[in-house]
């Protein structure tokens, strides 16, 4: 008897030993999940074009709550280090800078190197730009941010240039001629490198610029409280952290409600006080935010037709690092990558979209083409989810055509109004849960709402979606996935602070990288709206949704050449 007892806790003993080893186990898995996942995948090699973590330039960052604790794999810890250092930025010699020796848009100029040249299409154009301080005296060194752009206003032609800074005030900016006629060149400096340095600072020191909320109720009773992706002091959080993802989230815990009763999520606001005197000069919108740089000669050169060469057809090989990647004539997108339709009446769309089932994952600029393609396709109607405005989910349903459309907002951060809690959903996730195939095409944007965080939270959300992505192609190899990238905006003193385009370049730069190499396609927004005519905006105007409509189209439905 005594025996047997003795056998049956030496038996329970073991099976209990046993079970914690299996959960230390599954949770190592789970760490490192990414070793596991991606095994045939290109996204990332191990070869000599691969730098090591030794050849990369080590970035020194100020440690953002657990982001510092990440437990990441060889691989990713060599790739985080080489996004980092590849969207460095150059630093003015001195800390701090006299606002009347930063840049002065006014005193600076540029001018077309060889103004009287003969061009025709498919040229080079080269323009320098020379920047001066508000003393009039020339900079010595870089890290201004501008954008440049060719346009024809008569032809509706536009396209973006690529910009080189020589570190030395002095800044070259080419452009492709692309068609033919009078082309003028306009250069805006859009922050300068002064600013530029402040808004690396509030990225680094003041990631809770912007805050977040949510609601707990049980009964008549509420709570709300504070949340965000780290919460600083000791006071009690409720962990929401994501258990598939590892997506960190927390809330203070309410005093009276569990955390169980959390039933929505918002944007609580924008913080304010967040720069000196000094520092709030760099920011003026009618002195150095957005401002023309003007040409100290000719702004325009004439451009002659190629003999027996149609434009359009230059570089059809889909390369994203083709520069331009587009260009607008006659108000219409031309991609220099991949060839395009232009999808004019709904019977088109509705052709190409038959026997489909399309998911739209992001922010509110990828609900604009949720809203659009529901407004233009007659046959495609709206089915009330009876979800908030603004903030989904959504969906449309064409019976006559079996078309499928649907629209979800990522999981936070994002600045939206309430969104319910169990509407929360990350996109890794939702890819998860999506079988995948010929008809399914999965549209993906994510960039806006990580502006105010350190790159790392940002590269950790792709890390997810990517791997999600991978797997899913694994699995559906005909699935169809399209990424929009990010797009130029309007910018005045308090928007900088939290969506400069100078932010969404960086972040849209780390994205191109993360995904290259993948089966995926590309709808370059931010070339098309930043090539455009029409004035810069978060959400762009309907004839720039309807080149995005048409490119993302192409890729459903590719012309037969």
């Amino acid at each position: 008897m005594w025996r047997d007892s003795f056998r049956l806790q030496i038996f329970c003993l073991l099976m209990a030993v046993l079970a914690v080893v299996v959960l230390v186990h599954n949770f190592f898995q789970l760490e490192h999940l990414d070793d596991d996942t991606v095994s045939g995948s290109n996204w990332i090699t191990e070869n000599n074009d691969q730098p090591s973590l030794s050849q990369t330039t080590k970035v020194t960052r100020k440690p953002y709550c657990g982001y510092e604790q990440q437990t990441l794999s060889k691989r990713e810890q060599v790739e985080q280090e080489s996004l980092l250092a590849a969207i460095q930025w150059p630093k003015p010699p001195d800390d701090k800078i006299a606002f009347l020796q930063s840049t002065d848009p006014v005193h600076s100029d540029f001018v077309i190197v060889k103004p009287r040249g003969f061009f025709k299409v498919g040229d080079q154009l080269e323009v320098l730009v020379r920047m001066k301080d508000f003393q009039g005296k020339p900079k010595q060194y870089g890290g201004d941010y501008l954008q440049a752009r060719i346009h024809s206003p008569l032809l509706k032609a536009g396209a973006t240039g690529r910009i080189v800074d020589c570190h030395n005030g002095l800044y070259k900016v080419f452009f492709t001629l692309l068609w033919p006629g009078e082309v003028k060149v306009s250069v805006t400096l859009v922050h300068p490198s002064e600013a530029i340095q402040v808004l690396l600072r509030l990225r680094e020191e003041r990631p809770d610029r912007v805050y977040f909320k949510s609601s707990f109720k049980s009964g008549r009773y509420s709570e709300t409280t504070e949340c965000n992706v780290c919460l600083p002091g000791d006071l009690p959080v409720c962990n929401f952290t994501d258990l598939y993802t590892g997506e960190p989230w927390f809330c203070y815990k309410p005093r009276k409600l569990p955390c169980a009763s959390r039933i929505s999520h918002a944007k609580g606001g924008y913080q304010k006080g967040l720069l000196t005197h000094e520092e709030s000069l760099f920011f003026q919108s009618d002195v150095n935010i957005k401002r023309p740089i003007l040409s100290s000669g000719p702004d325009s050169v004439i451009v002659k037709p190629r003999p027996f060469t149609d434009s359009s057809t230059m570089d059809r090989a889909e390369d994203p690092k083709v520069s331009p990647s587009g260009y607008y004539y006659e108000d219409h997108w031309r991609p220099r990558t991949h060839w395009i339709h232009h999808f004019n009446k709904s019977d088109d769309i509705s052709k190409c979209l038959q026997g489909k089932v399309i998911h739209l994952f992001g922010d509110s600029t990828i609900r604009q083409w949720f809203e659009y393609l529901t407004s233009v396709v007659p046959d495609l109607v709206e089915f009330n989810l009876g979800s908030p405005k603004n903030v989904g989910p959504f969906m449309s349903v064409d019976l006559k055509h079996n078309i499928l459309l649907k629209f979800r907002c990522h999981g936070p951060p994002i600045r939206f109004t309430t969104v319910f809690s169990s509407e929360l959903r990350y996109i890794a996730n939702e890819l998860n849960g999506i079988v995948g195939g010929r008809n399914t095409v999965i549209a993906i944007t994510i960039w806006s709402h990580f502006s105010t965080f350190p790159v790392e939270v940002y590269i950790r959300r792709l890390r997810n979606i990517r791997r999600s992505v991978i797997q899913l192609l694994d699995r559906s190899p005909k699935t169809l996935i399209i990424i929009r990238t990010a797009n130029v905006q309007e910018l005045g003193p308090e928007v900088s602070l939290f969506n400069s385009d100078w932010y969404s370049l960086q972040l849209d730069s780390v994205m191109r990288k993360m995904f290259s190499g993948i089966a995926v396609h590309f709808v370059d927004a931010w070339e098309m709206s930043l090539a455009h005519y029409l004035p810069h905006n978060l959400h762009p105007k309907e004839v720039i949704v309807r080149n995005q409509i048409d490119a993302f189209l192409s890729y459903v439905c590719p012309l037969q050449t």
